[in-house]
């Protein structure tokens, strides 16, 4: 019997290919063909980085055809700049997709019977729709976030928000008991890039809430017992996560940097639970002297740390004279690497704390691996994951920038590295979490109940 064609496509950015990766792994394994459409930009990246990374080239087999199609954006435009990036796939990936399906169909490939969606390239359900595909959607981030931004009505009824979606209040407000508590000046809509373009992406977010309704499922990356509150909201959107590919972590999840396998060889020469692991993502930038301020405290903790430092990680200004000094100095207990393995990384036994910018798919990776975080969110929906770590689960703690210049210093920092470290109740909270993860993806668990629904709607 032919395998069913399913079509998955993500937001063209670091953190939502990585689920959706993850999510397609478990669609081959469950026998379904799969096609994974990256942007042509992102599609590079990606198989550059397999092709440096050992094994990678081969490791890509495993039943997932890559394509791609143009973002709309000319080759030397700052992909980073969101509301750019935004602007320019709503309006020309429809036609590019449209395209893509016709040329698969051309060259005899069986037809695509499914598109599982990212929500945030909701213009896509209504190209699917018609083409006579059906639609699924998933979303990246956390249920919070998404109900958030479906209340979006109530919040502008409420006066919390004007029809701009800025906030008309500055106060904190909580949607429903066990959600995290959130500052209007925080929503992640207006915190993604320059201000002058937020419309660009408060925008979309309203036009994506209305197509989910072209969706005949939504499935989420989280696990209810870590947001009980928001499913209870929205009980039709499924979690069916924390996602991973694979347990022996073979399966490669589409990083656009080539992971530096050293970082866990060294780790296997460092005592259980001593390490800092410092890792911002793929879009957090620091200025040169924030940059050094962390550089400082790292040293100034006194414990081994792993610090992923991407080569764009830090705006000019950063002498190399003193980046050569630094690492000179801390040669042997700090590791400095561009990219790695995060979810090795955090399974790892010497790992004792997660410094983190708080992405939706390192809060949830560090909680399903018993990590506890340091917190210092940069932009989007990370003040919300923030919330969740520090005043919902309490599985860490955050930093606090100085009043006078916003700066982290770098004795805040070590000094709260050590709190969080040398917390028992963290520690205890943090290892409820880890154990709660494992019930929902195990058999029988709330997340491994929903991807098999999931599964048998798709096979449909």
């Amino acid at each position: 019997m032919a395998k069913t064609h399913v079509m998955v496509l993500p937001m063209p950015c670091q953190g939502h290919v990585t689920p959706l990766m993850e999510l397609s792994h478990r669609l081959v394994d469950h026998g379904f063909e799969v096609t994974f459409v990256n942007t042509e930009v992102d599609h590079a990246l990606v198989l550059g980085a397999l092709q440096a990374s050992p094994g990678g080239a081969a490791a890509l087999g495993g039943g997932i055809h890559l394509a791609s199609i143009p973002d709309g954006l000319a080759d030397d435009e700052d992909r980073k700049d969101l509301n750019k990036l935004i602007d320019a796939y709503s309006r020309h990936m429809p036609g590019y997709l449209e395209r893509l399906v016709a040329d698969m169909d051309a060259a005899g490939r069986p037809k695509v019977k499914w598109l599982v969606g990212d929500v945030n390239m909701g213009w896509s359900f209504e190209v699917a729709k018609r083409l006579g595909i059906r639609v699924a959607c998933f979303w990246p981030a956390s249920m919070a976030c998404l109900a958030i931004m479906l209340k979006i009505p109530e919040l502008m009824e409420e006066g919390l928000i004007d029809d701009k979606g800025l906030p008309r209040r500055q106060e904190t407000f909580q949607l429903a008991p066990g959600m995290p508590p959130l500052h209007t000046s925080q929503l992640s809509w207006n915190n993604a890039g320059a201000p002058e373009g937020q419309h660009i992406i408060f925008d979309l977010v309203t036009r994506n809430n209305a197509l989910m309704g072209l969706a005949e499922m939504a499935v989420c990356n989280s696990f209810h017992d870590a947001e009980a509150g928001a499913f209870e909201l929205f009980p039709d959107v499924l979690p069916v996560g924390p996602l991973f590919a694979d347990p022996e972590f073979a399966k490669p999840v589409g990083h656009f940097l080539p992971e530096d396998a050293r970082s866990l060889q060294w780790l296997d020469a460092q005592g259980e639970r001593s390490v800092v692991y410092v890792a911002f993502g793929s879009l957090t930038i620091f200025d040169a002297r924030q940059f050094e301020e962390l550089a400082l405290g790292l040293e100034l903790t006194g414990r081994p740390f792993l610090w992923v430092v991407r080569p764009d990680f830090t705006t000019g200004g950063l002498s190399k004279a003193w980046l050569a000094e630094f690492q000179q100095r801390v040669a042997g207990r700090g590791m400095i690497v561009s990219w790695c393995s995060q979810q090795q990384v955090l399974a790892h036994r010497a790992v004792a704390c997660f410094v983190s910018h708080c992405g939706w798919n390192s809060t949830m990776e560090g909680t399903r691996n018993g990590v506890p975080f340091l917190c210092w969110p940069y932009f989007c929906d990370q003040y919300l994951s923030r919330s969740y770590i520090t005043d919902v689960w309490r599985t860490g703690l955050a930093v606090c920038p100085n009043n006078a210049d916003g700066i982290v210093t770098k004795e805040e920092l070590s000094g709260k590295v050590e709190e969080v470290i040398g917390d028992g109740e963290i520690k205890e909270r943090v290892r409820l979490f880890k154990d709660a993860a494992q019930r929902c993806i195990g058999e029988g668990g709330s997340s491994h109940e929903n991807f098999t629904k999931f599964m048998s709607l798709l096979k449909e």
